[in-house]
């Protein structure tokens, strides 16, 4: 089961928590690390540790806080629903860390609502999944026969890729007595493993040995590897190869050029000939060693194959060997410490964006989370970030490489939509080297601008007499803010005091601004009113402004000017008994005034400007009225040839386009003194009831003649249906009655039943052979049908008789129904 440790940081962490708090920069300036201890080669969806618990999230808060990971290859995958931690692929601890003595992974976390970042650490512990391996199947080793008993000869070291003490190894020799093992400790703490002589050999005697090295590490359970060692017994080589030095460090820069020499290895040999000669070689090394370097056998110098990475691996150890011609070997160590260059430049990871970001966000809201990385080391892999670019945004560092991007001033969506900085990294190597991200944070709008008006008060001027609905103008209200913040409708607030009802005059487009006159307007009612109209934006809440709209009513000329004096006089035919008069002196010169004719028009301007002419008068030339004064004076001096009576019309214009005009009526009477004035007052007062009294005679005798008109139509009518009633049967029903007739002449004459009707009837008669042989029989009783019958109201609904002529029956023919019904009115006659 993995274990877990949680670390937060000291107090220096809640130190700089405080100030960020205090100075509201950012909301967590030390973030929370979480270590956890695990085996190598889990299985995927081995459980690590309950990651959302170790943070203090609730599975609550696990949807909206959304938790995940930022590690770049992702080795681990946190659950969703649980928060629970799992290995997301098999764990290899020998290839991820190689022979490091320490191996774990490192990431981040990131949490949003509010965004935070936590740094997790996995230790991968070692299991002993490798067993210690020799890099040859065989080792062949030659002794010669003179070697005494006691020497030693150096045997292969085996390697295990496992790490602790899983890599701890022991030696077993499987051996001939002839031979042991002893094992020395080299200086870097490892166990070389020497072949010990025993016993002086004999080459005729036994000229090989085959032995078994054995090779077990320190895991449980322990596993082992084994080498097959060949021993030949030979003559004359007494003397090994000896290293001048058990250890050859070298110190070299990365990216060194390929062939280039680390470090040159030397042994000597004191035999001569074929025996001396010392040939250089790698130990038991692994194939990764042999790819970046070589070893010339001859002179043993060492050098590179590819240019080295410190970033890779920063050190080597590996054995090397020196072989004379008679087999004896000697074994030494070759340390190579890779020297750092400054030849990466930083890497900026964006592990998280918040954009949008509302325009209202206060300030140090993290927007960005960063990540920077530098491979090199010491002053070369340090790194400072910065922003560039004009930006209300500011970089805080934070532990553990990451950099958050925080707002330093209020946002304004309105002044700018999107931010674009430039995150630059720069080390401190020589000469350095840097990298950019650029960042691009849009801005969301927030509510934050009222609506504005172009204008804050608008005049509108409109005619009167306007037709209802007509557009006054249209007012304009801009919203700095965009979508439903910015979509601006538009109402009426109300409206002026002094314009009584002024709101239900207008009526305002919610979209356009539109204003449009609800009915028509009189100037002579209103001429100025105002409303206030409100603009108001589709935020939540919303926000408005008001503006005021004058509207004036401009006048036409719909009135006529009316006369005050002299006054009007309802019915003609009272005129001239009650019109008012003036009174002239016979005696009057030129421009004498007998009166002013005062008139008044409801318009205005240029509709309300009132001139004055005489258009009919007794005596034209005696009279004049002023153009504009409406004065009525004499024109010339009153003679005695002047009739008495006098009258005069005169027409009354206001200037309006149609000018409009009334008739003002004007009795004047010439005479000295009133007293002599009234016979002629009497006499046109005594005219006037006698037309008053023939107008009133005339609509009685009109009433009265209608009354004898109606009276006698009455009469008339009465009289014949009196008549009608004592009259018997008509003579058209009276020739078919009971009579005989002669075989020798007609029945009747021949102009019988002509009478005073303007009607001729054919009658049915029989032929004189048939009224013979029938006059023995009495004819059939002929029914005998009244007036009443024949011709009254329903009589044409009866069918109309026939006497046959062959039957000497009365039948009825249906085909004179119509013909009754045509004649019913003269026969009542």
């Amino acid at each position: 089961m993995a274990v877990r440790r949680r670390q937060r940081l000291g107090p220096g962490g809640g130190r700089a928590l405080l100030g960020a708090v205090l100075l509201c920069v950012w909301w967590r300036a030390a973030a929370e690390r979480v270590r956890y201890t695990i085996a190598e080669e889990l299985g995927r969806g081995s459980l690590v540790g309950p990651l959302a618990r170790d943070l203090g999230l609730s599975a609550d808060e696990l949807p909206a806080r959304k938790l995940r990971l930022s590690e770049e290859k992702q080795y681990f995958t946190v659950d969703e629903e649980n928060g629970n931690l799992y290995v997301n692929e098999r764990l290899d601890r020998e290839e991820m860390c190689g022979e490091s003595t320490t191996c774990s992974v490192s990431f981040e976390v990131l949490v949003h609502n509010p965004l935070n970042i936590f740094h997790v650490e996995v230790a991968i512990e070692d299991l002993n999944d490798n067993s210690p391996a020799f890099s040859k199947a065989f080792l062949d080793i030659e002794i010669g026969e003179w070697t005494l008993p006691g020497a030693r000869f150096p045997l292969e070291i085996a390697r295990d890729e496992d790490a602790g003490s899983n890599s701890l190894l022991t030696y077993k020799l499987i051996s001939d007595p002839s031979f042991t093992l002893a094992v020395t400790e080299n200086p870097d703490g490892s166990k070389q493993p020497e072949l010990v002589l025993e016993r002086a050999l004999d080459r005729e005697k036994q000229s090989s040995f085959e032995l078994v090295l054995m090779a077990v590490d320190g895991g449980d359970p322990a596993r082992s590897g084994t080498v097959q060692v060949r021993i030949n017994v030979t003559d004359a080589n007494d003397n090994p190869p000896v290293f001048s030095k058990k250890v050859y460090e070298a110190r070299v820069a990365e990216n060194l050029p390929a062939r280039s020499l680390v470090l040159q290895v030397r042994a000597t040999d004191s035999d001569t000939g074929s025996n001396g000669r010392v040939s250089y070689s790698f130990g038991s090394v692994p194939e990764s060693i042999r790819t970046l370097f070589t070893v010339d056998s001859n002179s043993g110098e060492v050098r590179t194959v590819v240019p080295l990475d410190f970033e890779e691996k920063n050190k080597y150890v590996f054995g090397l060997e020196a072989t004379d011609g008679g087999g004896l070997t000697a074994h030494c160590k070759a340390q190579i410490d890779i020297m750092d260059e400054n030849d990466n430049a930083p890497e900026i990871t964006v592990l998280s964006l918040s954009s949008p970001v509302p325009e209202d966000a206060n300030t140090g809201t993290v927007v960005a989370l960063l990540k920077v990385r530098d491979r090199d080391s010491g002053e070369n892999g340090q790194v400072s970030c910065e922003l560039s670019g004009e930006a209300p945004l500011s970089i805080v560092a934070s532990p553990g490489g990451s950099y958050k991007v925080v707002t330093a001033s209020a946002l304004d969506r309105e002044q700018a939509s999107e931010h674009r900085v430039a995150v630059v990294a720069r080390d401190r190597g020589r000469p350095a080297l840097s990298s950019s991200a650029e960042l691009v944070l849009e801005v969301s709008d927030v509510n934050d601008n009222a609506p504005v008006f172009e204008e804050a008060v608008y005049s509108a001027y409109v005619a009167e007499n306007n037709a209802a609905g007509a557009l006054l103008l249209r007012v304009q209200a801009r919203d700095a803010d965009a979508g439903a913040n910015g979509r601006v409708s538009y109402w009426l607030a109300g409206g002026s005091a002094g314009a009584a009802g002024a709101a239900p005059l207008v009526s305002v487009e919610a979209r356009s601004g539109a204003l449009y006159a609800q009915r028509s307007l009189d100037y002579e009612q209103c001429r100025e009113f105002s409303v206030e109209v409100r603009a108001q934006d589709g935020g939540a809440p919303a926000r408005s402004s008001t503006a005021t709209v004058r509207v004036f009513v401009l006048d036409r000329n719909d009135n006529a000017p009316r006369v005050l004096w002299p006054a009007a006089v309802a019915a003609p035919a009272e005129a001239a008994a009650v019109a008012p008069f003036e009174v002239v002196p016979r005696s009057a010169e030129a421009g004498y005034l007998v009166a002013k004719v005062v008139a008044v028009d409801a318009d205005a301007g240029r509709n309300a400007w009132l001139s004055y002419e005489l258009v009919q008068a007794s005596e034209p030339a005696l009279f004049r009225v002023g153009l504009h004064s409406g004065e009525v004076r004499t024109a010339r001096a009153v003679s005695e040839r002047d009739a008495a009576k006098q009258r005069l019309v005169a027409v009354v214009k206001d200037h309006g386009q149609p000018a409009l005009s009334a008739t003002a009526t004007l009795h004047v009477v010439l005479a000295e003194s009133l007293q002599e004035a009234l016979p002629e007052l009497s006499e046109r007062a005594a005219g006037a009831e006698a037309a008053a009294a023939a107008a009133e005679l005339q609509f009685y005798l009109v009433l009265a003649l209608a009354l004898l008109s109606a009276l006698f139509v009455l009469s008339v009518a009465l009289a014949v249906l009196a008549r009608l009633r004592r009259a018997g049967p008509p003579a058209v029903l009276r020739c078919l009655g009971a009579q005989r007739f002669s075989v020798a002449g007609a029945a009747f004459p021949a102009d019988f039943c002509e009478g005073t009707l303007p009607y001729s009837y054919n009658l049915c008669v029989a032929a004189p052979a048939r009224a013979v042989s029938e006059a023995a029989w009495p004819p059939p009783p002929v029914p005998v049908l009244s007036a009443e019958e024949l011709l009254g109201a329903d009589s044409c609904e009866k069918p109309n008789l026939s006497y046959g002529a062959v039957t000497g029956q009365v039948s009825a023919d249906p085909d004179a129904t119509q013909v009754c019904k045509a004649n019913s009115f003269l026969l009542r006659i």
